[in-house]
This record gives C-alpha cells, structure tokens and sequence, in this order.
C-alpha cells in the first residue's frame, strides 16, 4: 500500500475559515424586513445558516423565483455593511499559505455565493491566497452531497487519500465524510 502525501487542502468558507454568522444573520434580516418579514438573529442561527440562499428564502414563504432574486441581490449588497463583526479563522489561514508555499493546492469549497466569499475576502486582503474558489451555484447536489468536494478533486487530479477537507456545518461533514478524503471539524469559539 502506497503512503499518498496530502496534496490538496478543501476549505469550506462560511464557519470555517471565517465565522460569517452574524453578518448573515444580519445582512438576511435587514433583507427580509425590507418585505415585512421578522427574524431574529438566534433563529437565523440556529435553524437557517448553512443552508443555500434560495431554499432558505423559500422557507421563509418567499414563492416568487423573481422575488427570491431580487432579495438574494439584496442581501449580497447589504452583507459588507456587517463585515465588522466577520472573524478570520488566522490559524487555519497562515496553515494553508505555508501548504501551498510548499506545493500544496488549496480551494475554497462553499454554499455561499461567490460574490459574498469575494467581498469577504477583499475584506480581509486575501486576494489570490487560493488557487480556486467552487461555490454552489456550479455543482448540481449541494452538500451533504459529495459532489463539490469531488469536482475540485477532479479538477487538481488528486485522489481523496490526498485530500484533506476543512469544514464546520453538519450538512459540510457529512459531504466530507461521503467523498472519502480526511477531514477536519472547525469550531470558532
């Protein structure tokens, strides 16, 4: 049995490598009062982060694909205002700058949209410190599906034993779990 180095690190975004919660939570409730629909941060919390933009719009009775649209828009335009309280995972970070300066390839793997993990990372001055960014809008089966994780396995030729997988959600574990590679959990405190 061959020893496969780790040569590919996948790191979820939201949770992981930065603790986006409340921002969300309060990009998406400034959203959804603008439509006259109350939520509080602890509920947004606990019962909807994770979960793709679309779906948690329908589960807040948001019927109208337009509507789910224009207020998708809306949150994007509004979340930069909150990026105050975003939290850099800095250890994790400066762990796959030295991976990658060592030959390592290292991707964000994500349900967010790419226009929130852009900002996001201009935010934070991270411009350039990936090799690659897959969000949800591009793979059909969003996690717990594995299908994310192995389409940038795909994509850099590695096989799982030489993936290493980043994530925080249940739904991301379970999507790490199912493609084979190792895995860790992060938790911000």
């Amino acid at each position: 049995m061959s020893n496969n180095p780790i040569r590919l690190i996948l790191l979820d975004f939201d949770g992981t490598l930065v603790d986006t919660r409340r921002a969300n939570a309060r990009a998406y409730i400034a959203t959804l009062k603008e439509v006259g629909i109350e939520l509080n941060e602890e509920e947004y919390l606990a019962r909807y982060f994770g979960m793709r933009c679309n779906e948690f719009m329908m589960a807040m009775g948001i019927e109208s694909p337009a509507e789910r649209e224009r207020l998708r828009l809306r949150k994007i335009e509004l979340y930069p205002t909150y990026f105050d309280t975003l939290r850099l995972n800095e250890p994790l970070w400066n762990f796959c700058q030295d991976f990658r300066r060592k030959g390592g390839r290292v991707w964000i793997v994500s349900t967010g949209s790419p226009a929130n993990i852009e900002n996001a990372m201009r935010h934070f001055h991270l411009e350039g410190g990936v090799d690659g960014i897959l969000t949800g809008l591009e793979i059909e089966r969003a996690k717990p599906a594995p299908d994310a994780f192995l389409e940038v396995m795909r994509r850099e030729g590695c096989s799982p034993r030489e993936t290493l997988i980043f994530e925080d959600s249940a739904v991301g574990l379970a999507a790490a779990e199912a493609s084979g590679a190792s895995y860790f959990r992060v938790e911000f405190d």
